[in-house]
């Protein structure tokens, strides 16, 4: 066997242990048919850490992910925690999480194949085949700009980018365009925002210096947002900041229907993060009706970081297989066609990795 990965599991809130076991079945099932060596340690994280711990991350939990090769999360938050401030929530824990593993870029990959594309919002025609990748920055701009003041009569957030800031995250979305088409569209508000003027010069300069292979053009965010819901085809590679990038992320999972369906990465730290981008959905769990896609192809996110592209493409095949050959969970079915438990849908896919040698 390869030298071992250890990877630790945050399975958090609401549906984030049923989908986060999820992954982890398949990842044990891929492990023994391409030879790899896997470890998983569980931490508690989000709205189960504070119950247990009385705090969202405890530093246990961010130590032991600090130590391993790779960390899974499932989802957090919910009703429970809502009347709870700042960095006592579930997601405050998540935001030093990503800071504190240094994760500064995160990848959102959505992808619409032509038997799914029924279940987007769109005309099919118009969302059929389409491929985006989104880059945001994670860890700088308004969501950790300071200063930050919250009176009775005002309140003030602070968005702040460095030279340094935008060339990394750049430098992320351009090597990632050439595993793919070579197109990067770079997202700002440069007409208004001193922050989006350096944004765009930077950006741009690191294109042209560094990537001249890689074909950039530039979006206002709000022409950004119409562009995706009025011809999606035409992106590849979307690079844009924290705030921009978790509107534009989010509305670009729309096309594919479901959030069940789409996994993220956070890299560029001490650790590689990897989670669903669907929330805790309280009211799912403990149902075995969640669908497990997103985590589970979060974990192929995992090994192709690592290196292990074959096992990471068996993951995506098998999962592919699964929904062509007609299963579905509750979130995929429109039609009155029948759906299968969580736990069947992953037995499927297992079945489906022990085909593939």
């Amino acid at each position: 066997m390869r030298s071992s990965k250890h990877i630790v599991l945050l399975p958090g809130d609401g549906i984030g242990p049923e989908v986060t076991k999820a992954a982890q079945s398949v990842l044990e099932k891929v492990a023994g048919t391409f030879n790899l060596a896997l470890t998983f340690e569980e931490r508690p994280f989000g709205g189960a850490a504070i119950d247990k711990e009385g705090r969202p991350l405890p530093p246990e939990t961010l130590s032991a992910c600090e130590k391993a090769d790779g960390v899974l999360m499932g989802a957090i938050g919910g009703p429970k925690w809502d009347h709870l401030n700042g960095e006592d929530r579930p997601e405050g824990g998540l935001l030093a999480l990503r800071s504190g593993l240094g994760v500064f870029a995160n990848l959102r990959p959505v992808a619409v194949p032509a038997s799914l594309a029924h279940l987007s919002a769109l005309p099919p025609a118009k969302v059929a085949g389409a491929d985006i990748l989104v880059v945001r920055e994670l860890i700088g701009g308004i969501y950790f700009g300071k200063p930050r003041i919250l009176e009775a009569e005002y309140a003030l957030d602070t968005m702040r980018y460095s030279v340094g800031e935008i060339e990394r995250i750049t430098r992320v979305a351009c090597a990632w365009s050439l595993r793919r088409s070579g197109r990067v569209t770079s997202v700002d508000k440069a007409n208004v925002l001193a922050v989006s003027r350096l944004w765009r010069e930077t950006a741009s300069r690191i294109a042209r210096d560094e990537f001249p292979d890689v074909q950039m053009n530039h979006l206002y965010v709000d022409n950004a947002a119409m562009q995706l819901v009025l011809n999606p085809l035409q992106f590849d590679v979307i690079l844009t900041g924290n705030l921009f990038g978790d509107i534009l992320s989010d509305l670009a999972s729309t096309l594919a229907g479901s959030l069940g369906l789409l996994p993220s990465a956070c890299l560029g730290g001490s650790t590689p993060l990897f989670e669903p981008v669907h929330g805790s959905a309280p009211e799912l769990a403990g149902k075995d009706v969640a669908n497990p896609v997103a985590a589970i192809l979060s974990a192929a996110m995992m090994l192709e970081e690592w290196g292990e592209a074959a096992a990471a493409k068996c993951i995506r095949q098998a999962v592919e297989d699964t929904l062509k050959a007609g299963w579905r969970t509750a979130d995929l079915v429109v039609d009155g066609s029948p759906s299968v438990q969580t736990s069947t849908f992953v037995s499927e896919i297992i079945l489906h990795i022990g085909r593939a040698k």
